[in-house]
């Protein structure tokens, strides 16, 4: 198997998320810095457009979204820490979801609170007509801070709640609802001023908090847009064995062309054939021109597949 390759960007807290997963593993892996607004010139040919981050590479296979990228280091490294144990994988899942989805705006409306005036002109002009579709500048997000404030902190209510006398949210190993719920509390933490804990109260969560960061982000390299490029045109995807060619829940065959399009912002559709699919995950065949034979997979969970 080809060593792992992360194309993410610093700053970005979904990325974090998986860089904390592979530390978390204890996996070795390839780093490609990427932008943090397009073009990407060379990641685009590779997803086929999509265009959020991270990106993990094995190869000819691209994987899109967190929520599929922490399940797939479980299903490629099994001897490594899971994040989805079979004991609490659909709660993990359904958990660490539900959470990104409903807190990623209200955090962005409690992060530009404090930093709004610092976020330059050009990332909010492609936020707002290329990926979340609203204007997330502190003027424009100023009317709704204290909504915005009441939604984080009552869920921070309840998260306190399920931590009290527990190491972790489901027990004592962490799991990727975890790793969800702490990559908001991450941007809110590492951006703000230390009152932000006050004001949500975060701060019974240090030691939660903490034993996270100590996972680190494992042992990488730094390896060049080009030369991960390079690594697709040199390879073939792998054969997908986890999934059935027929196994779509909405009856589409392996063979037929598809469109995958993200549910609620970036939504970029992506065309290609239908390899296989089941309940979790899809996985399409794309040929580029340069970069060849591609497998691109998606979670099913925020992913609308149809027949193009």
């Amino acid at each position: 198997m080809s060593t792992p390759i992360l194309h993410h960007y610093a700053f970005s807290t979904f990325s974090e998320k998986v860089r904390t997963a592979l530390g978390y593993k204890g996996l070795s892996w390839q780093s490609v810095d990427i932008p943090g607004l397009p073009p990407r010139p060379l990641l685009s040919p590779l997803t086929g457009g999509y265009r959020r981050a991270p990106v993990l590479q094995v190869g000819a296979d691209i994987y899109c979204d967190t929520q599929l990228i922490l399940p797939t280091l479980d299903r490629l490294f099994p001897s490594t820490k899971p994040l989805l144990p079979a004991s609490s994988e659909g709660l993990a899942r359904g958990l660490g979801f539900a959470w990104e989805r409903q807190m990623w705006i209200p955090t962005i409306g409690v992060l530009v609170h404090y930093i709004g005036e610092h976020i330059p002109p050009e990332f909010i002009k492609d936020r707002k007509e290329g990926y979340l579709g609203i204007d997330i500048s502190k003027s424009a997000m100023a009317p709704q801070f204290q909504e915005h404030a009441q939604f984080v902190r009552a869920q921070y209510a309840w998260l306190r709640q399920a931590l009290a006398g527990k190491r972790f949210i489901l027990g004592d190993e962490p799991t990727a609802a975890d790793l969800a719920i702490w990559q908001t509390t991450f941007l809110l933490r590492k951006n703000c001023p230390p009152e932000v804990d006050a004001l949500l109260g975060l701060q019974p969560l240090q030691a939660w908090y903490d034993r996270i960061v100590a996972f680190g982000h494992g042992s990488f390299t730094e390896i060049t847009p080009e030369q991960a490029f390079s690594v697709a045109t040199l390879a073939e995807p792998s054969a997908v064995t986890h999934l059935q060619p027929d196994g779509d829940p909405g009856g589409l065959k392996a063979g037929s062309t598809v469109v995958v399009t993200p549910e609620d912002n970036a939504r970029v559709p992506v065309t290609g054939t239908l390899v296989a699919a089941g309940e979790h995950e899809l996985v399409i065949h794309r040929r580029d021109e340069k970069a060849g034979n591609l497998h691109i997979h998606f979670p099913r969970l925020g992913y609308e597949l149809r027949a193009a």
